[in-house]
C-alpha cells in the first residue's frame, strides 16, 4: 500500500474508534502529549496499560470466585481498573467498570458476574483493534499532520 493510502486507512481506523464509543477525548490528550522526543508515548502508555491491568483483572477475576463475595474488596479493584482505563480514554471499558461498581454497592453478585464477563469482552476487542492500529501506524511512520477526530 502507498504511504499516503496507509496514512488515510490508519486515519479512518483511528476514526472508527470513535465513532465506534470505543475510544474519548482522553485518547486523544494522550496523542497531544506525544511528541518526536518521544513519538511511541501513546503505545507505550497502551503497553503499560495492558500489561498492569491484566493482574488487576485476575485479581477480581479471584475474587469473583470466592464465596462470599467481598464487595468491597471488588469495588476497589474496579475503582482502580477505572481509573487505569480512564486514563486511555478506552469508554465501552470505563462505562462497564461503573456498571459493575453499582452491582458492587447493591450487593449484586449476579450483575457482577454479567458486567465482568462483558468487561472482559470490551477490554479484548479494543486491545485487539489498538494493537492493530499501532502495528500499522509503525509500518506506515510518521505522517505530516495530526487531525482531531470528530467527536459524537
Amino acid at each position: 500500500m502507498e504511504r499516503n493510502q496507509m496514512h488515510k486507512h490508519i486515519f479512518l481506523m483511528r476514526q472508527s474508534f470513535f465513532d465506534q464509543g470505543l475510544l474519548d477525548e482522553q485518547f486523544i490528550q494522550l496523542e497531544e502529549l506525544q511528541d518526536d522526543a518521544n513519538p511511541n508515548f501513546v503505545e507505550e502508555v497502551v503497553t503499560l496499560y495492558y500489561r498492569d491491568s491484566s493482574r488487576t483483572l485476575l485479581n477480581i477475576e479471584q475474587s469473583l470466585e470466592k464465596n462470599p463475595l467481598d464487595f468491597n474488596k471488588l469495588d476497589n479493584y474496579m475503582h482502580q481498573f477505572k481509573g487505569s482505563s480512564t486514563s486511555i480514554g478506552a469508554k465501552k471499558v470505563k462505562a462497564e467498570c461503573t456498571q459493575f461498581r453499582e452491582y458492587c454497592r447493591a450487593g449484586n453478585g449476579e450483575g457482577c458476574m454479567r458486567t465482568f464477563q462483558q468487561l472482559k469482552k470490551e477490554y479484548a476487542i479494543l486491545k485487539k483493534k489498538l494493537e492493530t492500529y499501532f502495528q500499522q501506524t509503525r509500518q506506515a511512520g510518521p505522517s505530516e499532520t495530526a487531525c482531531r477526530p470528530r467527536m459524537n
